[in-house]
């Protein structure tokens, strides 16, 4: 016999009051709260709850990929492996959360994890989202069996949630767009990256100087976006993650999935603009359009990675400097 269970985080504000849940349909329940903590950290700790509570085998089914594809992908074994370090050759964010879950999950050889869409109408879903929202608003938590007479709202402070009432960024936003790998000198980490990277956080370091309140904003697509966004960590500056929908990395490789996953732990602010992911190409577009004209309403400043040559980027230069004037910053990533 395998038990099924259910989990999830929630967090009023990112970071902020929060809380976790877990349950096993027709069983037991749990939830629990932290008074200042992130989502991401409350999705690990409402896995690792489960499965320590929990005898025998057990699948842990979760709306986060963060939690499934650690495992699933064995985004640990190359954290184990660099002495708990990522990529980018700095620390794993919430480590201190995933060594005891790893330790357990490695020792037990009994837990396996699927993932589920979230707020896609799986009745089990819908109440550890619950419990877990319930357990953030009133920093409580509970156990019982069952379902629960009295259950309050969706969670409405997870990224999926902010259609009612758009959503906006904290602080002085300086937003990331331009080039994809392709023309960055390829998907894995290069000469010609390094040095966009430490580029931009020359400049976001001069900026901050003049805006205390700078928040550099990234979508996270691979190229430029991804760079500035871990630019802004590596200079000490908040990062603010704009998506257009919930998940956009699910079709990348394994390591730029786990990239993803980090610098989303490590953002201070994370907003995703439509609740639903897009079933088309087509979509997928039309939501990246939506997204780039979002950013361009909420930005306060703009640097663009554009080697002046590409006409799409060209564009979008054009249509940031209706928007913002002279507050559009071009860098070359020819130009050393």
């Amino acid at each position: 016999m395998t038990t099924v269970v259910y989990t999830d985080g929630a967090c009023r504000g990112n970071p902020g009051p929060g809380g976790w849940a877990w349950a096993v349909e027709r069983g037991a329940f749990a939830s629990g709260s932290a008074p200042q903590t992130t989502n991401q950290r409350m999705e690990i700790t409402a896995a690792y709850e489960a499965v320590r509570t929990l005898p025998g085998r057990v699948e842990v089914v979760s709306d986060s990929t963060y939690v499934v594809n650690c495992f699933r992908d064995r985004w640990y074994e190359g954290w184990l492996r660099k002495g708990w370090v990522n990529s980018q050759r700095k620390p794993v964010a919430n480590r201190d959360l995933w060594e005891p879950f790893v330790e357990l999950v490695t020792q037990r050889r009994d837990v396996t994890f699927r993932w589920v869409k979230g707020h896609a109408g799986d009745p089990m879903n819908d109440l550890v989202d619950r419990l877990a929202v319930e357990a953030a608003a009133n920093q409580e938590g509970r156990t019982g069996t069952g379902v629960p007479d009295e259950l309050g709202p969706a969670d409405f402070s997870r990224p999926e949630s902010v259609a009612a009432g758009e959503p906006g960024i904290e602080g002085h936003a300086l937003v990331v767009w331009g080039h994809r790998p392709t023309e960055l000198g390829g998907y894995d980490d290069n000469p010609v990256a390094e040095r966009v990277r430490d580029r931009l956080g020359a400049i976001f370091e001069a900026k901050a100087v003049i805006e205390p309140e700078l928040v550099v904003v990234s979508g996270l697509r691979l190229g430029a976006e991804m760079l500035g966004a871990e630019a802004a960590l590596a200079v000490g500056l908040p990062l603010a993650v704009v998506l257009p929908y919930p998940d956009p990395q699910t079709v990348w490789p394994a390591a730029s999935q786990a990239r993803f996953a980090d610098l989303v732990a490590q953002a201070t602010q994370v907003v995703v603009l439509q609740r639903r992911s897009p079933t088309s190409k087509q979509q997928a577009g039309a939501a990246l359009a939506r997204r780039d004209a979002w950013l361009a309403r909420h930005a306060a400043e703009a640097v663009l990675v554009w080697d002046r040559t590409d006409a799409a980027l060209g564009k979008l230069f054009r249509s940031l400097e209706d928007h913002l004037g002279d507050d559009v910053w071009v860098l070359d990533p020819t130009e050393r």
